[in-house]
């Protein structure tokens, strides 16, 4: 299935605008390539090609990688090398222009439960509507067993994208998820529908009793935050424990925010951006009693996922965040991974591309046990890259 974005969907009552492919791109280049960023001359190796749309990347204790598939696969690669064979056991999943399987997750004590959690585009089984669910299964090293559902958002929908599905396990032990609100702006602000939230779980899919919003009979209790939009990126920062998140904005205003519980961030009553014919979608970037986003971008770089850089291979980068673009500005082949550097006082300064020569959608990049950073290409056949300084090679 080829990656249309489809800025309007006909199906929601909307007109549509514009059906573009940017799914094409160039085909990879024989590796290793060689390229020089500010501070490193570094070293880009193909790990494992041949994927279909890899979304997500986890790494297992022993060294080898989980990689999803959206087209519904989940894959290992291991001792470097990609196993033809697919991890058996995975949910059934509804496949659309941006939906099937999403993010893998390991849970904290994976080394002794071997649980780990998949998000995916559920489909509904008496029409074409589709949702985000969660499901949780043991993994033996070949299969998932075990596996069962444990939420299923209420955001129902007949559009084809805007799942979120981002996860990751906070400093407390909840697990934390987004829900995109699948191209219908009131669901963002509208507290009995997940749509359009970060949600906040125990590791069995129950509700924490310290929710912000429990007990209150206009707002799900599900809900740690609301007011976002196409959640793409969700990540912890290795030194404060804050919640970091990132999403689509339409036609700009790409967001980076930092996640507190019971905070409104805005979606769609204030935004940078515009509808992707032009029109304002609000004439407010601000307002009293909504988060304004940490960082944002205009034009939108299609932000895809993030996290933070700690390791050893690269000591300069220690404390920058990275973030994957699939494309600037609406110009095909511009993807590439951004390196956002920071003040003493936490203040986001400089914004260096990465890997803009390979000309491909990135859709997740993830420091290494090893210290080095995998970055995942959103095409079909998609791949994993590794990079590292090009002194150690």
């Amino acid at each position: 299935m080829k990656n249309i974005l489809l800025t309007t969907i006909a199906a929601l009552g909307c007109s549509l605008v514009l059906a573009q492919d940017f799914s094409a791109g160039p085909p990879l280049p024989d590796f290793p390539q060689h390229y020089q960023t500010t501070e490193y001359n570094i070293q880009v190796d193909l790990v494992a090609d041949g994927l279909s749309n890899p979304w997500s990347i986890a790494f297992l204790p022993d060294g080898n990688m989980l990689v999803t598939e959206r087209a519904g696969n989940l894959r290992i690669i291991r001792d470097g090398e990609l196993d033809p064979q697919p991890v058996s056991g995975v949910p059934e999943v509804k496949i659309t222009v941006l939906g099937g399987l999403l993010d893998v997750l390991l849970h904290p004590d994976f080394d002794s439960n071997q649980t780990l959690y998949l998000s995916y585009a559920k489909g509904h089984e008496d029409d074409r509507r589709s949702t985000t669910a969660l499901a949780r299964a043991h993994f033996d090293g070949q299969s998932l067993r075990e596996l069962e559902d444990i939420f299923v958002a209420n955001s129902w929908s007949a559009s084809p994208t805007n799942f979120g599905g981002r996860m990751v396990f906070g400093k407390d032990a909840k697990l934390y998820m987004t829900i995109g609100e699948r191209q219908e702006e009131d669901r963002a602000q509208n507290g009995l529908d997940h749509g359009g939230k970060v949600i906040r779980l125990n590791d069995d899919g129950s509700v924490p009793g310290d929710n912000p919003f429990v007990g209150r009979d206009d707002m799900l209790p599900e809900i740690f935050a609301l007011g976002v939009r196409s959640p793409q990126g969700l990540a912890l920062h290795p030194q404060t424990g804050e919640l970091w998140e990132n999403e689509h904005g339409p036609l700009g205003g790409d967001e980076v925010n930092i996640i507190q519980a019971g905070k409104n961030y805005g979606w769609p009553l204030v935004t940078f951006g515009r509808d992707y014919d032009g029109v304002a979608i609000s004439e407010e970037t601000e307002r009293e009693g909504l988060e304004s986003p940490f960082i944002y971008w205009v034009p939108s770089i299609a932000i895809s996922g993030i996290s933070f850089y700690s390791g050893d291979a690269f000591p300069l980068w220690q404390g920058n965040t990275f973030v994957g673009s699939m494309i600037m500005g609406r110009t095909p082949m511009t993807g590439h991974i951004q390196r956002i550097t920071f003040s003493d006082e936490g203040i986001a300064l400089a914004r260096e591309p990465i890997l803009l020569p390979l000309r491909q959608r990135i859709r997740d990049v993830r420091p290494g046990p090893d210290g080095f950073l995998y970055v995942l290409t959103d095409q079909n056949p998609g791949a994993v890259l590794r990079i590292s300084p090009a002194n150690q090679n």
